[in-house]
């Protein structure tokens, strides 16, 4: 027997039309088969290093020499004795080459390993036109013809490619100025700032903003760029349950009541932190509750967009829209330029003189290069179709046919039987597969079927929440999401499922970890 977590909103009032997410537990059966697949599989593991240990059989992975032992160990002996027992066995299904533009279709490099994916051989062949179900391409703007094709193609002839200084030097031209005035204006900020890279938006503001005698109240699902940042910062960090409300109000009440540690002195600042779309549980932010609890205690609030901006929202500007808030209420506005938008680095917004402290203090700002001109360009050209600034309506057609496309394929999967998590407006869709043994089977029957998939496992999900990780886009018709079932392929039956034999394979993709993709 199974159950089925439904999180619903516990103040409505705040809410203009209904929140529901699910999360079905573990059936109990599927949780002891998957502790005893890990189970034999590391039994299996430990013999294996035994054999490599008297020379039996080679061990391919770099190992302590004798002479070091005494100093500080570079190898961890888990993440060793993982990588090469149970990652190993799996590795084909990450990293594949493309050799295409990412969009709703790609092309694989195509590639062999004759030694049991420790390396890996180019065929020279090249497998076509698969079903890119993996990529964060959720407008469609991953393409190598169109409007932004064009228009990064001008600029690069007018600004070249390479910009080879930091923006307080020499490296800051004036699209770059341009940009960020229109993000700002996207988002309904005073202003914005913008920066080469998604993860160092994160881990290289997070520290400018807070420090010692600092709280940072962070979400346990938060990204692995979100965490590092606040580990740099050298605030106290305290972790909440996964938009759990009650969980975040009692930590701001103790640290408002106890205050620091031993002193007891006030906190200098309560910052909390959050994403709006966890880009593995396809969940969404309560926004509504978190900003109503930031008001109440006086903390201050953080948001991630990196998946939602773009994706939600009925004018593609993030899960503010999506809620219809106040874009005042969130005190820092971060997202990235690499997901709906098909460029590449981050942002943040807020108040002008936030942005103009960060421009002072933030090692992104004042040590990275700048971003490339047919970057910035692609940016530009992207969120002007998005706020319909281009004349025509191809921005709202594709926010619509994104939405649709979630509704459609989220709904089906459900008709088939299979456990999937998440709120039902997310475009991020994690499908389950819980045992070890299913994770590299899924990805690799899908790919027999040109279909790219995502598959993940421990440690960057918990041990038995294996899944298969679908990114729906815009791009994608109705046909390739009605790909065939495949039922008649299938002998054994490859997922539990709610109610029924899950015996089919729908749509997937292809793509990385929680830690990746920023």
């Amino acid at each position: 027997m199974c159950f089925c977590n439904q999180h619903v909103t516990h103040n409505p009032s705040l809410y203009k039309k209904p929140f529901v997410e699910s999360f079905e537990e573990t059936p109990l059966l599927v949780a002891v088969l998957t502790y005893m697949g890990y189970g034999i599989l590391t039994i299996f593991g430990y013999l294996r290093d035994f054999l490599r240990h008297w020379g039996i059989e080679r061990c391919h992975v770099a190992r302590e020499r004798e002479e070091q032992k005494d100093f500080v160990p570079l190898y961890q002996d888990f993440e060793n004795f993982y990588t090469r027992n149970l990652y190993m066995r799996i590795r084909d299904n990450w990293n594949r080459p493309i050799c295409s533009v990412p969009g709703a279709k790609m092309d694989l490099v195509e590639r062999v390993s004759h030694d049991y994916n420790w390396t890996f051989k180019h065929t020279g062949k090249v497998v076509k036109d698969v079903i890119n179900m993996g990529s964060y391409n959720y407008l469609g703007f991953a393409e190598n013809t169109g409007a932004c094709a064009d228009a990064a193609v001008e600029a690069t002839h007018k600004y070249g490619v390479g910009v080879g200084s930091t923006r307080c030097e020499m490296g800051n031209l004036d699209i770059h100025e341009e940009m960020e005035q229109l993000v700002a204006r996207f988002l309904g900020v005073e202003s914005s700032m913008a920066f080469g890279m998604g993860f160092a938006t994160n881990s290289m503001n997070i520290p400018a903003l807070t420090g010692k005698g600092c709280l940072i109240l962070s979400d346990e699902l938060n990204h692995a760029s979100l965490v590092l940042g606040a580990r740099l910062s050298g605030s106290t960090i305290r972790v909440f349950k996964h938009n759990n409300m009650q969980s975040l109000e009692k930590l701001l009440r103790d640290a408002i009541v106890h205050g620091q540690p031993r002193t007891h002195r006030p906190w200098k600042k309560i910052l909390i932190v959050v994403e709006g779309i966890y880009s593995m549980e396809g969940s969404i932010v309560r926004l509504p509750e978190i900003i109503a609890l930031k008001k109440r205690y006086k903390a201050y609030l953080y948001l991630d967009e990196a998946h939602s901006i773009g994706a939600l929202g009925p004018n593609g500007r993030g899960v503010v829209d999506y809620f219809g808030l106040d874009p005042k209420d969130v005190d820092i506005m971060m997202g990235t330029f690499t997901k709906s938008f098909g460029a590449a680095g981050g942002y943040i917004g807020g108040k002008k003189e936030l942005i103009d402290y960060l421009r002072r203090h933030s090692h992104s700002a004042l040590y990275a290069t700048s971003m490339s001109s047919p970057v910035v360009q692609q940016i530009i050209t992207s969120m002007r179709i998005i706020m319909g600034e281009d004349g025509t309506t191809l921005g709202a057609d594709r926010l619509r046919q994104l939405s649709e496309n979630t509704t459609y394929f989220r709904r089906k999967l459900h008709e088939m039987g299979f456990i999937i998590y998440g709120n039902d407006d997310s475009p991020v869709v994690p499908l389950m597969l819980y045992m070890p043994a299913k994770i590299g089977a899924f990805g690799r029957e899908m790919l027999k079927r040109n279909i790219g998939t995502v598959v993940v496992g421990f440690p960057a999900t918990p041990i038995i929440e294996s899944r298969a990780r679908f990114c729906v886009s815009a791009a994608h018709t109705r046909e390739m999401l009605d790909t065939p079932a495949f039922v008649e392929h299938f002998e054994v039956p490859l997922f539990p499922s709610l109610e029924k034999p899950a015996l089919a394979i729908s749509q997937s993709m292809e793509s990385e970890k929680r830690s990746g993709g920023r």
